[in-house]
């Protein structure tokens, strides 16, 4: 194993120091990263977090327009409800406070209970469930949370900048978690600092459709195909699912280790499959934003937008991971 680490025991501590070092417009505290110009009064505070490895999620996308603080548990495991409990006090702001949550058992156990014993702060929160690969998974009761989650944060984070009240937050994270669906391809496995090995064995003739951002098995395992035909399988259990019609966020996202010129390749073929159903790419991202460490894929997530939500999207955002408009 070969990574840029000092020692698997302090990587995520060393790593978020590295972060606050870079990046002045955060702070990090008790293992939490937090907006430094925050909490804001009348502001609606947006909390999310999970397992570090997905770089920038979560922590990346603190700042000015999407979270106000991010909870960042160990390598592929959920915060616990002390550092969730921490966060939501630290970015009440007097109008409560919405949680994004991906659906994971361990995400969706700490969160539930840190709203629960939170005291004197109101809390709304949202499931990110819009991986379609499979329904019920080995972290799973019903669909992961994936690539949605990113714009989850983004279209809540731009009208909680706004001065709208929770509910309204709450209820349009949640129309935006409708609205998306995603799908992901592995063509490698990725390597966890603590096991030192690969998390799955993956044949270099054979990709697995619908894997998980913790490597997670999938649908199937079939063999390597042009870029071409891995986006028609991607796009077309997209398709079954939610038609796509309309005007449509597409961001196809890097695992972590897929070169930024294939991710390119990969979108080509997404935006010809969309336009051959009629629909039209409006807005679009390409390259790593929900990663599992340096593992080798793409995944494709689509959002099927309206004026309200594209308006969202647009306004300006500044964080290290997401930044325009400023």
């Amino acid at each position: 194993m070969k990574k840029l680490i000092n020692s698997a025991d302090s990587v995520v501590e060393d790593a978020l120091n590295g972060m606050a070092a870079a990046h002045p417009s955060l702070r990090v505290r008790d293992r939490v990263v937090y907006r430094a110009d925050g909490p804001r009064p009348g502001k609606v505070g947006l909390v999310s977090g999970g397992g570090s490895g997905h770089e920038p999620l979560h922590a990346g996308f603190v700042g000015h327009g999407m979270l106000d603080a991010a909870c960042p548990g160990e390598i592929f495991t959920s915060p616990v409800p002390d550092q969730i409990i921490e966060a939501t006090k630290g970015v009440d702001g007097g109008a409560g406070v919405l949680h994004i949550v991906k659906n994971y058992t361990g995400d969706v156990l700490n969160f539930e209970m840190a709203a629960e014993l939170v005291e004197g702060v109101e809390v709304a929160g949202v499931l990110v469930d819009d991986d379609v690969a499979v329904q019920d998974s080995l972290y799973t009761a019903g669909r992961r949370g994936t690539g949605a989650t990113l714009f989850v944060e983004k279209m809540a984070g731009a009208l909680a900048e706004e001065g709208a009240p929770l509910a309204e937050v709450a209820a349009v994270a949640a129309e935006v978690d409708e609205r998306s669906r995603s799908f992901g391809i592995a063509l490698t496995s990725c390597t966890t600092p603590a096991a030192g090995k690969p998390t799955f064995d993956l044949p270099e003739t054979e990709v697995e459709l619908g894997i998980g951002i913790h490597g997670e098995p999938g649908r199937a395992r079939v063999p390597l195909a042009p870029a071409r035909e891995l986006a028609t399988m991607a796009m077309d259990a997209l398709h079954g699912d939610l038609p796509l019609r309309g005007d449509l966020l597409v961001m196809v996202n890097g695992m972590g280790g897929t070169p930024l010129m294939e991710l390119y390749v990969v979108f080509a073929e997404v935006a010809a499959y969309v336009k051959g159903k009629g629909a039209r790419v409006t807005r679009s991202l390409v390259g790593n934003y929900v990663t599992s460490l340096e593992m080798q894929g793409f995944s494709v997530t689509v959002c099927r937008l309206d004026d309200a939500l594209t308006r969202l999207w647009d306004a300006p955002v500044e964080t290290p991971g997401l930044r325009w408009g400023r």
